[in-house]
């Protein structure tokens, strides 16, 4: 490079050099300014301590904060946000208490801009998800989930027949995703189409790449293979609303008689009598796939996971289950009945919850200034909430390592120390569908199979969505071998 162009970017640099000082400043000032605010570190500008809660992971990251600066609430700065992380069940329970008066539902850009369409990323998360709020209450009320029962079980044993039986050894985080998003795609829009629904899939698994990373739109990161996978699994989805509305135009009444949430979206009106738009019925579609897709199916491979480790509570699950088989007809599908016989099954997938939460907390964004612990959480801080310092708690949880799942027998654990689904007013509407979900699963599998893993020493990897490193590989032994 001669002289001529060193001097031609002289002005260039020069002003990316006053850029970063000005950010430093700035970053500094604002440390200094706010002096009540909890005890904690913002990291460097922009990145925060986004890179350090990701490597080291959520639960250290948390444990070394809390010992370091409170146990009740530390400041840090994750996603480009300054954050009030609340510790405890004191704290949960604020949290949970609060979320219509000074909080408001928030999430990470990252998951908005990967999840919504352009226009509606800046708009608040409530905003949004309004129409899909005011359906969820009527999609999960007891009379639908007790036909979902029929649902789940149905497509369970075609799953099952079809992907696990035959084979010596299967990947289980591999098959619980399967069949969580192909019963996600049949409940919540009607589709049955195989292809659809795998080209689906495979562009949702795209999406969840950029899911919760530092918001940096530059090829090769994983937030840009968000935008990208959330783009096609948009693209994909205005095609099968398209498709939808022209089949309710030519014919209502069959077409609505499937009783599925998209159905019945494209029928739902506002005050001047005009239709929801389809990119509006979209984002609350991407949505609910995404609420019920990974964290459930993380959930349910987590719990054949522990049985396929611990023989003794295998045992009892499978007698459990066995004893509800025996009972059917042959050919009989389970029913809501059934389910509620499932206790001790049940409660092994809260034990799995505690040890292997299927999600680690939730955002929030403050509306009001208001002190907590003596301390000053300033409107527009964001907020979180989290499962670390009450799971594996020995205060909450005697001997937290050990998988029992006594501890959810009688009244189980204090109030809001057992928070996997959040709580208050925001608790995860579909909780219930969830355990409906998971146990049908376990229902199917433990029937069939006894299980084997086949790697005993699998790292789980803890974000902000967990899952097994290796796909969690297990061995079937059938019952009839």
């Amino acid at each position: 490079m001669d002289a001529v162009e060193a001097m031609s970017l002289l002005p260039y640099t020069l002003s990316l050099v006053i850029i970063v000082a000005s950010l430093f400043l700035l970053f500094f000032i604002f440390e200094k300014s706010n002096t009540n605010v909890p005890p904690g570190s913002s990291g460097w500008p922009v990145i925060g301590e986004s890179i350090k809660f990701a490597l080291s992971g959520p639960r250290e990251f948390i444990a070394e904060r809390t010992e370091k600066y409170s146990k009740d609430v530390f400041k840090t700065s994750l996603f480009g946000q300054q954050m009030a992380v609340f510790c405890g069940p004191v704290g949960n329970k604020f949290v949970f208490a609060n979320e219509t008066k000074s909080l408001a539902s928030w999430w990470p850009l990252s998951v908005r801009k990967a999840l919504f369409f352009p226009e509606f990323a800046e708009s608040s998360t409530d905003d949004i998800a309004s129409l899909m709020y005011s359906f969820i209450r009527d999609i999960l009320k007891p009379e639908a989930l007790k036909q979902y029962v029929l649902v789940m079980d149905s497509m369970a044993r075609e799953h099952v027949g079809s992907e696990w039986s035959g084979n010596e050894i299967v990947q289980v985080d591999q098959m619980s995703k399967k069949y969580t998003f192909d019963l996600a795609c049949r409940i919540l829009m009607g589709v049955v189409d195989v292809e659809y629904v795998r080209r689906l899939a495979k562009h949702f698994t795209l999406f969840n790449a950029g899911l919760f990373s530092v918001p940096i739109d530059l090829p090769g990161t994983a937030y840009n293979k968000g935008i990208k996978g959330g783009n096609l699994v948009r693209a994909e989805l205005m095609k099968i609303i398209s498709e939808r509305r022209k089949e309710i135009a030519e014919n209502r009444s069959e077409t609505v008689s499937s009783s599925d949430f998209l159905s019945r979206m494209l029928l739902v009106t506002d005050e001047n009598g005009r239709f929801v738009s389809e990119k509006e019925i979209t984002n609350n579609i991407v949505g609910l796939l995404f609420a019920s897709f990974e964290t459930t199916s993380t959930a349910a491979a987590f719990v054949l996971k522990y049985l396929s480790e611990l023989p003794h509570i295998y045992d009892k699950v499978y007698r459990e289950q066995n004893e509800i088989a025996k009972s059917k007809i042959e050919g009989e599908l389970l029913t809501w009945e059934d389910i509620q016989k499932m206790r001790y099954s049940w409660n092994v997938v809260c034990e799995t919850l505690r040890l292997l939460p299927h999600a680690n907390g939730g955002f929030r964004e403050v509306t009001n200034d208001f002190t907590y612990a003596g301390y000053t959480i300033p409107k527009g801080w964001k907020t979180m909430w989290n499962v670390h310092t009450t799971h594996k708690n020995p205060k909450y949880f005697a001997n937290p390592e050990t998988f029992d799942p006594s501890r959810f027998e009688g009244k189980g654990p204090a109030p809001y120390t057992f928070v996997p689904f959040g709580g208050g007013s925001k608790m995860c509407p579909g909780k219930e569908y969830a355990r409906l979900e998971v146990l049908v699963f376990v229902h199917n599998i433990v029937t069939k199979f006894k299980l084997e893993k086949v790697n005993p020493r699998e790292t789980i990897v803890q974000y902000f969505l967990s899952g097994p490193m290796e796909g969690l590989t297990v061995r079937l032994v059938p019952h009839d071998v």
